[in-house]
């Protein structure tokens, strides 16, 4: 790829605000999404199930009702639920196949995925298809924000969020100045970043840290903000990052500063939705890979869809 080149993961990364706005248009027309009160699932593989950790936590926030979120591979099909979220891109994901087939006969469920000639049209009770959203890429960035937008939206339908939580529609405003700011040169220059998030952007946070792992074959992790100091501040330190998705906790950048390292809460200080600092992350993990020689079209040991043996 030429130094002028745009990768393909660049290029529908860039495509977010205005999946954003198709996703909040489209929303409370849909059948299938939770409706207030109702005991709600949510599962996925990688990073849908670290979308489904932030819709589960922001649906309970919301105060529409009980919400979990679970890895389809280690779903506790024993409990009751009234619905069941499944995110699937390529709606071949092998555990979640496996699950839907296990949940039929139970739980309404309902499926979000970017193909609607996929098998899970057929395996849940009701399918909403992302084609507008779909990839090519391998590394997951616009599908997967597209469903929590859309779910969302489908919040907003119901009644107000938090207060401190953004519509989708100003959220996707957000990803536009996302989109066009230059990212602080100590956060490129860094050889370790951590994520952190509370509430609802734990998920966002953990999302972040996977795409610069996918792509970028970086050190990275990811923790709820209170718990990074239980230990794995230790990690941080002179040419390391730790980046804040969302609320800002008391005393956490004086304690960052002591370690050395330097702390990026943008979103906090200039009020950006936390979905669009996500969007910051995932262009830092293509320049990072492109800094490293990778091409991000094309990460190591991974493929676009997980599908197992037997």
């Amino acid at each position: 790829m030429g130094a002028a080149e745009q990768s393909r993961t660049e290029a529908e990364i860039a495509t977010q605000p205005g999946c954003w706005r198709r996703a909040a248009e489209v929303a409370p027309g849909l059948v299938g999404l939770p409706a207030p009160g109702e005991r709600v699932a949510v599962t996925g593989c990688g990073t849908s199930w670290f979308m489904a950790q932030a819709y589960a936590a922001l649906r309970e926030a919301a105060g529409q009702g009980v919400t979990d979120a679970f890895a389809a591979s280690e779903f506790p099909t024993g409990r009751e639920y009234d619905r069941v979220v499944a995110l699937t891109r390529s709606g071949t994901t092998t555990e979640v196949l496996r699950l839907l087939a296990r949940l039929r006969g139970g739980p309404a469920t309902v499926a979000l995925t970017g193909d609607p000639a996929a098998p899970v049209m057929t395996a849940a009770d009701d399918v909403i298809v992302l084609d507008f959203a779909d990839e090519e890429s391998v590394v997951q960035t616009r599908f997967a924000t597209t469903a929590l937008a859309l779910l969302r939206a489908g919040l907003e339908a119901h009644g107000p969020l938090p207060a401190d939580v953004k519509s989708v529609t100003q959220a996707a405003v957000d990803a536009e100045l996302a989109l066009t700011q230059p990212l602080p040169q100590p956060v490129l220059a860094s050889v370790q970043w951590t994520f952190l998030g509370r509430g609802w952007t734990v998920g966002l946070a953990a999302e972040a840290a996977l795409k610069m792992r996918e792509a970028a074959g970086a050190w990275s992790e990811s923790y709820p903000a209170m718990e990074y100091r239980h230990g794995p501040i230790s990690v941080t330190g002179p040419g390391r990052c730790a980046w804040l998705l969302g609320e800002l906790p008391a005393g956490l950048a004086a304690d960052v500063a002591r370690t050395g390292g330097y702390f990026l809460a943008d979103s906090t200080a200039v009020g950006l939705d936390p979905m669009a600092d996500l969007v910051r992350a995932q262009r830092l993990a293509v320049l990072v890979a492109e800094a490293k020689g990778y091409d991000p079209d094309r990460p190591r040991n991974l493929t676009r869809s997980v599908i197992l043996d037997g």
